[in-house]
C-alpha cells in the first residue's frame, strides 16, 4: 500500500506543471482544433480525385495535436528536448506519398502543430489562409486546354495521314504515344490538349477510316 500511495502522490504532484499551465494547454489545443478542422475541410473540398482518401485526411487533421503538445513539452524541460530528438531520429515512415500535393498537406499539419505549440497563433492562421488561396487558385485556374488521351482504331488499309491531319487541325499540342499495327487495322494512342473536345469528336466521327475511338480526360502529366 505504501508503494501505491507513493505512486499516487507522485502522479498528483506532477499532474500540473508550473511551466505548462492548464490554460496554456487548452488555448493551444483549441487553436489546433480549429485549424485542423479547417485543413480537413480544405483537403476535402480542393481534392479532385476520383477516390477520396478519408484515412489520409483524418491523419493530417490529427498530426497537429501531437506536434503542438510535443513542442510545449520541449519548452518545459531540456531533458525532454534531448530525449525527443533522439526518439524522432530513429523513426522511419514507409508509406509512399502517391500525389506530390499530399506533401503540402503533411507539411501544413506539421507547421500548424509547431507554430501553435510555440503559441504563435497569428502566424498559423495567416499561413493557413494564404496556403488555402494558393491551393484554390492553382487547382481551379487552368492555363490552356485540358489533357486528353485519344484511343482510335483505324480500319485495315485506312489512310493514317487523314487521321493525323484531322488531329492537327483541331489540336495545337498533340503527341502520338503508341502505334500498333495488326491484320485488322491500326491502333493509335494520342496525347492531346483540348479546349473544345466536341469539335474533335465531330470531325473524327465523319472519318470513314476510323472504326471506333475513345477520348479520355485525365489529370496526370503523362500516361505510362
Amino acid at each position: 500500500m505504501n508503494y501505491i500511495n507513493k505512486i499516487a502522490e507522485t502522479i498528483s504532484n506532477n499532474y500540473e506543471n508550473a511551466t505548462i499551465t492548464t490554460a496554456t494547454l487548452l488555448s493551444v489545443l483549441t487553436v489546433v482544433l480549429a485549424l485542423a478542422v479547417y485543413e480537413y475541410i480544405i483537403y476535402r473540398v480542393v481534392s479532385h480525385r476520383a477516390f477520396y482518401n478519408k484515412s489520409f485526411n483524418i491523419t493530417i487533421a490529427i498530426i497537429p495535436f501531437f506536434i503542438s503538445t510535443i513542442i510545449l513539452c520541449l519548452q518545459a524541460d531540456i531533458v525532454i528536448t534531448l530525449g525527443t530528438i533522439g526518439a524522432l531520429a530513429i523513426i522511419r515512415f514507409r508509406t509512399a506519398v502517391k500525389d506530390p500535393v499530399d506533401m503540402i498537406y503533411i507539411l501544413w499539419s506539421i507547421h500548424t502543430g509547431i507554430i501553435c505549440g510555440c503559441q504563435l497563433y497569428e502566424v498559423a492562421v495567416l499561413t493557413s489562409v494564404i496556403v488555402t488561396v494558393f491551393l484554390i487558385v492553382f487547382s481551379y485556374v487552368k492555363v490552356g486546354g485540358k489533357s486528353y488521351c485519344l484511343v482510335a482504331h483505324l480500319k485495315k488499309g485506312a489512310d493514317t495521314a487523314e487521321f493525323t491531319g484531322c488531329i492537327q487541325q483541331f489540336v495545337k499540342n498533340s503527341r502520338i504515344k503508341s502505334r500498333n499495327y495488326t491484320e485488322k487495322g491500326a491502333h493509335y494512342v494520342v496525347e492531346c490538349s483540348l479546349k473544345n473536345p466536341e469539335e474533335l469528336e465531330s470531325a473524327l466521327q465523319k472519318l470513314e477510316s476510323i472504326e471506333r475511338f475513345s477520348l479520355i480526360e485525365y489529370d496526370m502529366e503523362d500516361i505510362a
